[in-house]
């Protein structure tokens, strides 16, 4: 069936939602792409010609990149010119027809195209606007660019990542980015909440920066420097201000990475036992803590000798939590991921048959789905211009022809 005029078939808990993206990249798109995994109608408006950038990162198969598969699915995607002023005029219809507006553009763009927070109001007082920015709309930067790298460095997390004696790290991929659009789509549904319980609801702002999602999830760092005057820092695989007995990744004989963690007395006492140790030496939190380096030593010579295979069989008989360290090709051959039915295969025009996470969470009684690939750059003109907010076909080709859309 074609991608074209699908639906989403009234799958996933926020069918009938209308959303529309002024927003590129990752942060803001992944965002309106939690919404859709759950059935919104969102619409992700970008430039003609040349699209979201998102379009060109990554790598390609046969010219077609594979990470807009992803970040683009389950949306739909409209071309659209804020320069020209038929374009910010098309830009505010699409504005009074949705529920949610994600935007990711700078303080003096948005206020320059009429997609800041006043004009989102004055033309729907019962919008909720999601506004990511690389420093938030109230500081004294808000017109200053940002990446979600720079979100990680200034959040604190990057500080704390690494080993003592070596560089701050930041993760592999766009964490920052990501924490930052999980966070705006909880913001986007506890404004929606209010707005289907309170009568006088008058439209929200979620003024969002780069560096605060990851600054709240690491709970402990202020209440620490506040009250004890010290700056948590590196501590490798621990946590750096709650270190526990054993945390810590292992290469078995086979060359592979086994992570070895504990939480528990008891769970400390069973690495003890696995590893020969007498348990009445780690009974107590004091004990345990004082014996780290010794069971850290023990495990990384005993997992040393052995096989990954026959670590994690002995780790499970033991009741120690471990796993092996999972690349892609290991996540793709998983039985769990299989049992969980994380990944599913979606048709795509280009590729055909493709591979890719499925909705998370999951949801057992009105599951949302994967109906579509990220789609071609202005896929859907016609349906969301002409169908869905009236456009007429002479206008819509008048647009067309004028480089509008």
């Amino acid at each position: 069936m074609s991608n074209e005029h699908r639906d989403t078939g009234g799958h996933g808990q926020l069918h009938g939602l209308k959303v529309v993206e002024f927003a590129h990249v990752v942060a803001g798109p992944l965002a309106g792409s939690m919404l859709a995994d759950q059935g919104a109608d969102v619409v992700h408006v970008e430039p003609p010609g040349s699209g979201d950038a998102a379009r060109a990162m990554g790598p390609k198969k046969d010219g077609h990149p594979l990470w807009f598969k992803v970040a683009g699915r389950n949306k739909r995607s409209v071309t659209l010119d804020l320069h020209h002023e038929d374009g910010r005029a098309l830009a505010h219809r699409l504005l009074a027809w949705a529920d949610v507006v994600i935007v990711t553009l700078r303080a003096g763009r948005l206020r320059s195209w009429g997609l800041d927070w006043e004009a989102v109001h004055r033309i729907n007082p019962k919008a909720v606007l999601l506004q990511v920015s690389g420093f938030g709309a109230t500081s004294s930067q808000a017109d200053a660019p940002g990446f979600g790298k720079m979100g990680e460095a200034r959040s604190g997390a990057v500080h704390l990542t690494g080993f003592p004696d070596g560089p701050p790290v930041h993760t592999g991929f766009s964490h920052g980015d990501a924490v930052t659009g999980l966070m705006g789509a909880y913001a986007i549904l506890a404004a929606l909440h209010r707005r289907d319980h309170d009568p006088d609801f008058d439209g929200e702002w979620i003024d969002l920066a780069l560096f605060e999602p990851l600054f709240r999830l690491v709970e402990w760092q202020v209440i620490v420097h506040d009250q004890l005057g010290t700056v948590p820092e590196r501590a490798g695989n621990q946590l750096a201000v709650a270190p526990a007995a054993v945390i810590n990744t292992f290469s078995s004989r086979d060359g592979e990475w086994i992570t070895v963690t504990s939480a528990t007395l008891r769970s400390v006492r069973n690495i003890a036992r696995l590893l020969g140790l007498p348990e009445e030496e780690f009974a107590t939190a004091e004990q345990q803590h004082a014996g780290r380096r010794q069971l850290d030593e023990g495990l990384r010579a005993w997992v040393a000798e052995r096989t990954t295979a026959e670590c994690l069989e002995e780790f499970t008989r033991n009741e120690v939590v471990a796993s092996r360290v999972f690349s892609a090709a290991d996540i793709a051959a998983d039985p769990i991921y299989a049992e969980r039915e994380d990944i599913v295969t979606v048709d795509d025009a280009d590729l055909g048959p493709v591979r890719m996470q499925a909705v998370i969470p999951h949801f057992r009684q009105n599951p949302g789905q994967v109906w579509r690939t990220g789609p071609a750059l202005g896929q859907d003109n016609h349906l969301v211009y002409s169908e869905w907010l009236g456009l007429g076909e002479q206008d819509l080709a008048d647009l067309e022809k004028n480089g509008v859309v």
